[in-house]
């Protein structure tokens, strides 16, 4: 498997919407089916497991809005995606959703049926946590793709195309496959090819193929062949530093360089830009957010009106934290900019933790990625070894594993030692075990602003902990195994499905039903 992104798999997408693994990854496999399709689609058929997670979240959760999205070819920002499902149906695209039971054995399986005036295709794709997606089939056919190719199928009879790689018609290209995976079926063939820019047409012409299709790649950063990282794992990272006792953040720089080919320079201005459209949100929520289909009502103005005038118990710069991401779930919830980090539903607890006390602090904007930087690699160790998905691990793998990260990035602006942020993120995570995921009338709110907040507090706490030398006991390896046990013993209903804990209370269903009905238009919501 290709190695985690910081940028890919941890810090990002860019997005808006309720829900990365809803939202983004759904955009993304829509985009993936356009391209099938050559970008010509008449219909669609969206089938969803019974037993999985999408059946109950699919429409409330931004299933829909992202998938939508993508088939029409938008990115996960595009600020005409609350509108996508309208947009689609002026595109002249036929829609069908279906509930059927076919046993996947991932919660979050999108299958789809795309057809046009020339062709039909098929694929079946799942959304992994946090934005990332995988092609697991196409046209009945088990493949892998993760959107981080140039993907080029060719389906042909008879000739091998591995014979043609090393012909004159190759020696008149620049062409470099990284891969090529021939799937046999029977008289034919579906020939794979993974590479950095697409198979030219002078490579295809000597197989008359009997159909071409060309993927683009979904994630900011590609894969490519031989690609090596130099650790994987927290204790594989303090192997390879040894007593060097490296920072955290230029380990991560050290790991980024390696997974995605950039100078440090590169690392770093990444990391800056995200943080400045972190800002720039932050603002935007304080300033005050609106949007019909929304459990919570504007908060955070009030919030920073009385932290501003004395009013509120003095808790130091944790109420600017608690102000911060309330203001950034805020503008998530109500369809604005935000960066998955490393979801959506847990988009809050690290950014505002990160940028409130180092605004407290007057450290600058590169301190602010630095931090985030040393973050992001304690979320490839996480996403290595487990998900991001509540769908699968329930909350603990997204509310505990931003603090988790957020942790290391605090003792991180704190110019904490490796060693210090490594103890504060095992602290952390320690103590969000077995939370689980059961958003309020379905709707990825609340209790995520609590659990956000309380993500972001419990990092403010071992942070100063691991700073004065606290003991965390269980290395932080060992703490993410920990995490996946507890998920395979939760129940399906604390795993982000709406079937269990608050989602089910009286008051959730209530809610529920009345925002049903304003979108439907036939009631009004004084919260709005």
């Amino acid at each position: 498997m290709t190695p985690v992104s910081i940028f890919n798999d941890v810090i990002g997408p860019v997005m808006r919407g309720p829900s990365s693994s809803h939202c983004a990854a759904a955009l993304r496999i829509g985009r993936l089916a356009r391209d099938l399709m050559e970008g010509e689609i008449t219909e669609v058929l969206v089938e969803f497991d019974r037993a999985g997670s999408l059946p109950t979240t699919h429409e409330s959760q931004g299933s829909d809005m992202g998938l939508f999205g993508g088939l029409l070819g938008w990115e996960a920002d595009d600020e005409r995606l609350p509108n996508s499902a309208q947009a689609l149906a002026d595109a002249g695209v036929k829609l069908r959703i279906e509930t059927v039971d076919v046993g996947d054995p991932h919660p979050n399986t999108y299958r789809l049926t795309l057809k046009n005036t020339r062709e039909t295709h098929t694929l079946i794709a799942i959304s992994t946590g946090g934005g990332m997606i995988e092609v697991i089939e196409i046209d009945g056919v088990p493949l892998h793709m993760d959107g981080g190719y140039h993907e080029t199928l060719i389906w042909n009879s008879g000739c091998d195309f591995s014979r043609i790689q090393n012909d004159s018609a190759k020696a008149e290209t620049t062409f470099s496959e990284d891969e090529v995976i021939i799937h046999e079926l029977g008289d034919k063939q579906l020939i794979q090819v993974k590479a950095a820019t697409f198979a030219p047409s002078v490579l295809l012409v000597p197989l008359s193929p009997l159909s071409v299709k060309k993927l683009s790649p979904v994630l900011p950063v590609p894969s490519r062949k031989n690609l090596h990282v130099p650790f994987t794992s927290c204790a594989a990272m303090l192997a390879h530093d040894g007593a060097q006792n490296t920072p955290l953040w230029q380990l991560a720089i050290e790991y980024e360089r390696a997974r995605g080919s950039f100078t440090e320079c590169e690392v770093i201005d990444k990391m800056t830009d995200i943080v400045r459209i972190l800002r720039k949100s932050v603002a935007s929520g304080i300033a005050g957010t609106s949007y019909e289909d929304r459990v919570l009502h504007h908060q955070s103005g009030r919030f920073a009106e009385m932290m501003n005038a004395g009013r509120l118990l003095d808790g130091g710069a944790l109420n600017r934290i608690i102000l911060y991401v309330t203001a950034l779930m805020e503008v998530k919830s109500s369809m604005g900019v935000i960066v998955a980090a490393p979801t959506a539903g847990a988009c809050a607890a690290l950014p505002g933790a990160v940028i409130a006390m180092a605004e407290s602090m007057n450290q600058s904007e590169e301190d602010m990625a630095k931090a985030m930087l040393a973050a992001g690699l304690i979320g490839v160790f996480i996403a290595t070894r487990w998900t991001f998905a509540a769908e699968v691990g329930g909350c603990q793998a997204e509310g505990g594993a931003a603090a988790c990260m957020a942790a290391a990035a605090l003792v991180t602006l704190a110019g904490g030692t490796r060693d210090q942020a490594i103890a504060a993120a095992s602290m952390a995570f320690q103590s969000m075990l077995g939370l689980i995921c059961d958003p309020i009338a379905n709707r990825v709110e609340a209790p995520c602003l609590g659990k956000n907040v309380m993500a972001a507090s419990n990092a403010l706490s071992c942070a100063n902990m691991a700073l004065a030398g606290y003991d965390p006991l269980i290395p932080l390896d060992e703490v993410i195994d920990a995490a996946k046990a507890v998920a395979e013993r939760m129940p399906r209903e604390h795993r982000c499905t709406s079937l269990g804990g608050l989602a089910v209370t009286p008051t959730s269903l209530e809610i529920e039903k009345r925002l049903a009905g304003l979108k439907k238009g036939c009631g009004s919501c004084s919260c709005h």
